[in-house]
C-alpha cells in the first residue's frame, strides 16, 4: 500500500482548529508529500500535546489516531494501524456516533488495510458499513430535493443550489472514498453485481445532489447496464429508470 497521493486527500481534517490539530494536519500533509519522518515528528509531537492536555474532545482524538493510522498505512506496519484506526472508530463513534459519515472513514482506511492484506471478508463487511453510511445521509438529502424540484418548489425564487450538506472537502473526500469502493466492486461485479449497483446508486446521488447532473446520468446509465446485463429484476431495473427518468425531465425543462 502506499501513502496518500496529495495533500488534499486530509483536507477536510484541516476543519478542526485549535493547537491540538495543528500538529496532525500539518503530518498528513507531510505523509501525502511522501515525507513519512517528517510526518512521524509532526505526530509524535501531537500525541504528547494530546497526551498531556484534559481538554482534548474525543474529535480531536479520532483525527489524531486517524493520521497515525495513515502514517502507518504508509510505512507498511498494518498491525500499527489497525491499533490506531481502531482508536479513530471509538473517538468519532463517541464524538459523532458509530453510523456517521464523520466515522466512516475510519471504517475505509482499516478496509483498505483488510484489502491489502487479502482478508477479503472483512475488507467487504467494512466496504459495505461505509457504503451503507453515505447511502443514509445522501438519501436523506437526495429525498428532499428531487421531491423539490420535481414540484419546482423555489420559494426564494433562485435556482436550487448544492445540496449535500457538505463542505468542498467533505464533497472530495466523499468521491475518493465511493470512487475508490466502486473500483473494488466492479472488479468483482459478475459475483456481486447488486454491491457494484448499489455504490452506483450512491454516487448518482452526490453528484445529483452536487448539481453535477452528467455525472449522475453516467452512473445511472452504467447501474442499469449492469443490471440489464446481469439480468437483475425489473423492480431493480425499474428504479435505476426512475433516476434516469428524473435528469431526463429536468434536462427537458431547462431546454423549455
Amino acid at each position: 500500500m502506499s501513502a496518500p497521493d496529495s495533500p488534499a486527500h486530509f483536507h477536510a481534517l484541516l476543519q478542526l482548529r485549535g493547537r491540538t490539530t495543528t500538529w496532525p494536519a500539518a503530518a498528513a500533509a507531510a505523509a501525502g508529500l511522501g515525507r513519512i519522518v517528517q510526518a512521524e515528528e509532526y505526530l509524535s509531537q501531537a500525541q504528547w500535546t494530546v497526551l498531556k492536555s484534559t481538554e482534548c474532545c474525543y474529535a480531536t482524538h479520532s483525527l489524531l489516531h486517524r493520521n497515525l493510522g495513515l502514517l502507518y498505512m504508509a510505512k507498511e506496519n498494518y498491525e500499527e494501524a489497525r491499533y490506531h484506526l481502531a482508536n479513530d472508530i471509538y473517538f468519532a463513534s463517541c464524538a459523532f456516533g458509530t453510523e456517521h459519515i464523520r466515522t466512516s472513514g475510519g471504517y475505509f482506511h482499516l478496509a483498505n488495510i483488510f484489502y491489502g492484506l487479502k482478508k477479503l471478508d472483512l475488507a467487504d463487511t467494512l466496504y459495505t458499513k461505509v457504503s451503507e453510511i453515505w447511502n443514509k445521509y445522501l438519501n436523506s438529502h437526495y429525498q428532499v430535493l428531487s421531491q423539490a424540484r420535481t414540484q419546482q418548489i423555489d420559494l426564494l425564487g433562485k435556482q436550487f443550489e448544492t445540496d449535500t450538506g457538505l463542505d468542498e472537502a467533505q464533497e472530495a473526500e466523499a468521491i475518493q472514498i465511493l470512487t475508490s469502493i466502486l473500483n473494488i466492486r466492479e472488479s468483482t461485479s459478475d459475483k456481486a453485481p447488486q454491491k457494484t449497483i448499489f455504490v452506483l446508486k450512491v454516487l448518482f446521488m452526490l453528484y445529483y445532489l452536487m448539481m453535477n447532473s452528467s455525472k449522475a446520468k453516467e452512473y445511472a446509465m452504467r447501474a442499469l447496464d449492469l443490471a440489464k446485463e446481469q439480468q437483475l429484476s425489473v423492480h431493480e431495473q425499474n428504479t435505476i429508470q426512475d433516476l434516469l427518468n428524473l435528469i431526463s425531465a429536468e434536462e427537458a425543462h431547462h431546454i423549455t
